[in-house]
Order: C-alpha cells, then structure tokens, then sequence
C-alpha cells in the first residue's frame, strides 16, 4: 500500500514547529511580522485615514486588527524570550 501524503495540517504544523524550534529562522519570522506590523499602522494612520473614518465599523475592524496583530507579536517575542532562556539553561 502507497504511503499516503502529509495532509496540509500536518504539513503546517511540521513547518511551525521548524521555525518555533530554530532560533534565526524564528528571529527573521519575527522580523517579518514586526515589519508587517508597522506597515499595516502606517497604512492606518497616513495611508487611508479617510477611508476608515467614513464608517465607524471599518475603523474598530482595521484598528482592533492592528491590535491583534499587535498582541501576536507580543506572544512571539515572549516566546522567544522564554526559549532563549531555556536553551541557555539546557547549554550550561
């Protein structure tokens, strides 16, 4: 019997757990995310003001994304604090 592919879940989490466990691919991830976060609040702030004060639900959406977005990398870089410490610990 054929072995069958890596469904697209497995194949994500084998990928996640690559650059969770991987210390410069995690600090570029990083990197991208910060960079992508203060894109989107530039955006928000010099590139389409207007737009979102025209409806008050387009600016809670855009903003309350800013802030998840937000949140996410404040978890990232908590984890990477974390798994910097830990693999000190595990090196001495």
């Amino acid at each position: 019997m054929k072995p069958q592919p890596p469904s697209d879940w497995q194949a994500s989490k084998g990928l996640a757990k690559g650059i969770l466990h991987d210390r410069p691919a995690r600090r570029r991830a990083m990197g991208r995310s910060v960079a992508l976060l203060l894109a989107v609040f530039a955006i928000g702030l010099w590139g389409i003001p207007g737009w979102l004060q025209e409806d008050p639900w387009r600016f809670i959406l855009w903003w309350g994304g800013c802030g998840l977005l937000t949140l996410f990398v404040l978890l990232f870089a908590l984890y990477d604090v974390m798994r910097v410490i830990r693999e000190e610990r595990e090196r001495l």
